[in-house]
């Protein structure tokens, strides 16, 4: 895969720059992800369920901060850090968060990769829809053993993405579903729209193939929460 022609930092900032109210509607998530509320369901409960006294929470790109709301809802308060390239994603985020918890609320407009964050200091790592914007193997790698070196003993990483399929057919065939369900939400031209921007922005990777890398870094209990077509959610602990 030539990486090259792929979306940089900057024009996924701008893009989600001009894109906050589609990612502020708690009761939706992402329109263009299968079972967004679900996913988003799921993964906060799990994160609260495997760290019920959790106090510090790391929502990595955080979009308009709907994950660490679903999260709030299950404990409270909560020290929250919300990471994400847009800072108008972040100041809604803020905004929003900020009223539901007397915690702290930090945010880092940054990329995972580089920001300098502290090691063992999050109970739960949240990673919603993000991703899939890392490249080759050893970037995947170096993202997810940083998330490991993040985590807090008995702490837990929980994300939901769009992935790709290790078989071609399969993925073929997957694809095509997603096709359909776009069409069912807002017909033929918005469907050409989303496959457009996931042909330039994203680079995703088998949930089976994450899953391994996750225990290859260090995590331990490796468990998929849900999976539909091309989208997933997922999860490990660090022992």
């Amino acid at each position: 895969m030539d990486y090259d022609q792929k979306s940089t930092n900057k024009d996924i900032e701008e893009r989600f720059d001009n894109d906050v109210e589609r990612f502020s509607t708690l009761e939706t998530g992402q329109q263009s992800t299968i079972d967004a509320p679900l996913a988003m369901e799921l993964i906060t409960a799990a994160g609260a369920a495997c760290s019920p006294h959790a106090k510090n929470i790391l929502d990595v790109g955080c979009g308009g901060g709907n994950n660490t709301l679903k999260l709030l809802e299950r404990i409270n308060p909560l020290n929250c850090d919300l990471l994400d390239l847009s800072m108008p994603m972040l100041e809604r985020a803020k905004h929003r968060i900020s009223k539901k918890t007397t915690g702290e609320v930090r945010i880092f407009k940054e990329d995972i990769r580089s920001v300098d964050l502290a090691e063992n200091h999050y109970d739960i790592i949240i990673a919603a829809a993000v991703l899939h914007h890392l490249r080759d193997d050893d970037d995947w790698e170096q993202v997810f053993s940083k998330l490991f070196r993040l985590c807090v003993p008995g702490g837990s990483i929980w994300i939901t993405d769009i992935v790709s399929q290790e078989s071609p057919e399969i993925f073929t065939m997957m694809w095509e579903r997603y096709g359909d369900y776009l069409d069912s939400v807002g017909g033929t031209e918005y469907r050409e729209k989303v496959f457009a921007y996931i042909e330039k922005e994203d680079t995703p990777r088998p949930v089976s193939w994450q899953l391994d890398l996750l225990r290859k870094v260090g995590f331990a209990n490796v468990d998929i929460l849900h999976k539909n077509s091309c989208f997933a959610a997922y999860g490990a602990q660090k022992i």
